[in-house]
Parts: C-alpha cells; structure tokens; sequence
C-alpha cells in the first residue's frame, strides 16, 4: 500500500526543523506571523511557489509548536536581510487556534 504522503504532486521542503546550532537558529526563523502565513527571515529562501512543510515553535502562554504546510508567495532580498513570505494553505486544527490567539495577541497590544 502507498503512502498518500508519497503520492503528492510536489516535492516538500520542511521549514524551520529542530536547530544543531545557534547559527542555524540565526540564519532561519520565523520574524512575523498573521492569519494568513508567516515571513522566514532566511539566508537561502526557497523560490516562489514552493511547497513546504512548516513547523515552528512560538511563545504564547507556553511554548507551543505550529505545524502545516504552506507555499513560497513572496521572496524579499534587501540590506536588511532576505527571507520569504509562505501563505499558509493547510493548518494542524490545533496550530489554527495557536495562530488566531497569536493574532488576537498582537492586535490587542496594538490598540
């Protein structure tokens, strides 16, 4: 029997694994999140419409883990660093509630 993993149209690419180092951390994190998907400062960002599995950690009351999947919609490249912008196109049920507290967090400080 195949796995339905194995049968996807693309290839994924995890994002923001467990870090061996600091440097690794450094180089790749999450910088903002939203409703819609999150921005990856990166040293190499993945091109526009790539696939990939993310699954990061945040602090919100604890530290909790945020799991999907998402695709490359935007790569930035400036002095202040390079990154890319990954729309969120499927959610762990738990990481959706994470990331609407997130939000709801940020737009209450905010105000």
């Amino acid at each position: 029997m195949t796995d339905k993993s194995e049968q996807r149209q693309h290839s994924r690419h995890t994002i923001n694994k467990e870090f061996e180092t600091i440097d690794e951390f450094i180089a790749e994190y999450v910088t903002n999140i939203s409703q819609g998907g999150v921005f990856i400062r990166s040293k190499n960002p993945l091109p526009v419409g790539t696939k990939v599995t993310l699954k990061f950690s945040v602090i919100l009351d604890d530290f909790e883990t945020i799991e999907g999947e998402g695709e490359v919609v935007r790569v930035e490249k400036d002095d202040e660093g390079q990154g890319m912008g990954v729309a969120f196109t499927k959610l762990k049920a738990e990481s959706k509630i994470l990331v609407d507290a997130i939000v709801a967090k940020q737009n209450a400080s905010n105000s």
